[in-house]
């Protein structure tokens, strides 16, 4: 069942078994990669893309750090329960 499952072997002949063609072929041609615009930042846009990243920066550390409060917070109402709990059942037992 946990057993890796690999594929059939290739049945086509090694390249040096394959006959080769009797004549040279000419070299392909050589096709030009489209001009593509760069990217020019100017001051005003960097300023801007810098204030947007930390803006990122601070919401995605507020979450993080209200969602670890959340965990300390629901930890620790746990633990006093849990207090609470063993207190009640000491209490109830004293009493037989």
């Amino acid at each position: 069942m946990f057993t890796p499952k690999y594929p059939p072997q290739d049945t086509a002949p090694p390249p040096a078994l394959q006959p080769s063609s009797p004549m040279p072929t000419a070299p392909a041609a050589v096709v030009p990669t489209p001009h593509r615009p760069t990217v020019q930042l100017t001051p005003g846009s960097a300023l801007a893309l810098a204030a947007g990243g930390g803006a990122v920066v601070l919401v995605v550390g507020a979450v993080l750090v209200s969602m670890l409060l959340a965990v300390a917070i629901t930890g620790v109402s746990v633990a006093v329960v849990a207090v609470v709990l063993r207190l009640l059942v000491k209490d109830l037992q004293k009493e037989r």
